[in-house]
């Protein structure tokens, strides 16, 4: 059996049975991660001791009982910015190189509980902030599917881990498309959650106001059977909502009846690549015969939400990262009797590039003078941008968009910072909306995976998994 491909109804199954035990499919990925993970460059460290601990703990409760939660004894991948107490966390920088993490994030907490084994903690971009990969302190992660690509970013490690069979799913970060758009290069599903359906206690801030925590998957089932898992409210994180999490796995097969789907017509502009606009057109072609109305709307406002992100993120990034002093924890600098040098120098050794960029970006929008013409504004184009997505809400079920404009580039390809904040063009507006969206792969005439974006309103991820499991089945099954 390729376990690497196992889907994880299917592992959970074979559990069951005992036609293999958990022990043997994490030595399994801790061996397939100690020979391709060299090469490729998805984890940052290993949880091998515990993870083994974890795995013969699940045996033991599948022999005592045979009940198991859907995802006991499998193994998964988890962002390096996401604490498991007692691991390193890195958030991809020098700043945090050696932070044990103190106690575990909320989510990690969730899939302890269902006796989940976690592998180990993957490559991001330094503290989230980036869409290749390439930005991590410590090394770039390559695309599985060709070594010499990105894999996408910030969630670049938890892509390749499971795109090369290192990992059964990973959980990433979204914030502007860090989990959608490593998803789509590196050819899975990739899961943000509405803002405020999973707790984001325990994740390191990049942006408090669009931060969440979402799934890398082979398959759109999958996806439910994770997101079911780790949603739900939190006590220790106020921006969760009071609402149950469903069971969204019950959900997958339903049946959809007549679904309107709208097509934005800013997403499809000269901003997207000709073979993505093609490929796109032929997806929605198909889907014009299988009981979908396509409906062309308009979202205004999108074309400035590239621009209305690096506003406000690096506003809030520059406050989220105003802790990394040498001071509380982390690097620390102590070269100097005086305190701002203490600061100083820390901060200019363990800070990176792009960390540096956006906390000088966040710190000028928001100083005196500066707050009303950038930040104020920012704010209420986000608005804007969010009423435009509630009145085409009235008119349609889902909202359709590519992930990418383009294909996966090669690694240094994109070196200027507005080319690379470009690649999250179709993304960042259903993160400042705090919308769910999911990303779908599929295949072209191109040898490498196109995907196309689902964006569903405000906590309407069980409808939403049940249309892209309807698509995934039914309209991208086969190659076009």
């Amino acid at each position: 059996m390729d376990f690497a491909k196992l889907t994880l109804k299917k592992a959970h199954a074979a559990l069951k049975t005992r036609e293999f035990s958990s022990e043997e499919l994490t030595r399994y990925f801790l061996d397939i991660i100690g020979k391709s993970d060299p090469k490729i460059h998805a984890y940052i460290s290993l949880n091998q001791e515990a993870a083994l601990k974890e795995a013969k703990e699940a045996d033991k409760k599948i022999r005592k009982s045979g009940k198991i939660n859907v995802l006991t004894g499998l193994p998964c991948a988890i962002k390096d910015n996401i604490m498991v107490e007692g691991l390193k966390t890195t958030a991809g920088s020098r700043i945090l190189e050696n932070y044990v993490a103190p106690y575990d994030a909320t989510v990690i907490k969730k899939l302890k509980d269902k006796e989940a084994v976690i592998l180990g903690k993957t490559n991001l971009d330094e503290f989230a902030m980036g869409s290749s990969c390439e930005n991590s302190a410590f090394f770039p992660t390559r695309n599985p599917l060709d070594k010499t690509l990105v894999p996408g970013g910030s969630s670049g490690g938890s892509a390749a881990a499971v795109a090369s069979g290192m990992a059964l799913y990973a959980l990433g970060s979204d914030t502007g498309g860090s989990v959608r758009q490593p998803a789509a290069f590196c050819g899975l599903v990739g899961l943000k959650p509405t803002y405020g359906r999973v707790s984001r206690y325990g994740l390191i801030a990049l942006t408090s106001s669009t931060d969440v925590i979402g799934t890398l998957t082979r398959t759109v089932e999958d996806a439910a059977l994770v997101l079911e898992t780790i949603a739900g409210d939190d006590a220790c994180d106020a921006t969760t909502k009071k609402i149950k999490a469903e069971n969204y796995s019950a959900f997958i097969g339903k049946d959809l009846g007549q679904l309107k789907i709208g097509l934005p017509k800013e997403c499809f502009s000269a901003s997207a690549s000709k073979n993505i606009k093609q490929a796109i057109e032929k997806v929605v072609k198909k889907m014009a015969g299988r009981n979908i109305e396509i409906v062309e709307i308009s979202l205004p406002h999108t074309e400035y939400a590239v621009a209305d992100y690096y506003i406000i993120t690096p506003c809030e990034a520059s406050s989220n990262l105003a802790r990394y002093d040498g001071i509380k924890y982390g690097l620390a600098e102590n070269k100097s009797d005086d305190l701002l040098e203490t600061y100083l120098n820390t901060r200019e050794r363990g800070f990176g590039a792009e960390p540096k960029r956006r906390i000088m970006l966040g710190n000028f929008s928001l100083s005196a003078g500066y707050y009303e013409a950038y930040y104020l504004k920012a704010s209420k184009v986000r608005r804007l941008i969010a009423q435009d997505f509630s009145e085409a809400f009235r008119k349609v079920d889902y909202i359709l968009t590519p992930t990418a404009p383009t294909l996966p580039f090669k690694l240094g390809e994109k070196l200027s910072p507005l080319a690379m904040y470009l690649s999250d063009i179709y993304l960042v507006a259903p993160s400042l909306a705090g919308l769910p969206a999911i990303s779908l792969p599929f295949y072209n005439e191109d040898k490498l995976p196109h995907s196309l974006q689902l964006i569903g309103n405000y906590f309407t991820e069980s409808g939403l998994l049940t249309a892209a499991n309807f698509l995934e089945k039914e309209i991208l099954a086969v190659r076009f």
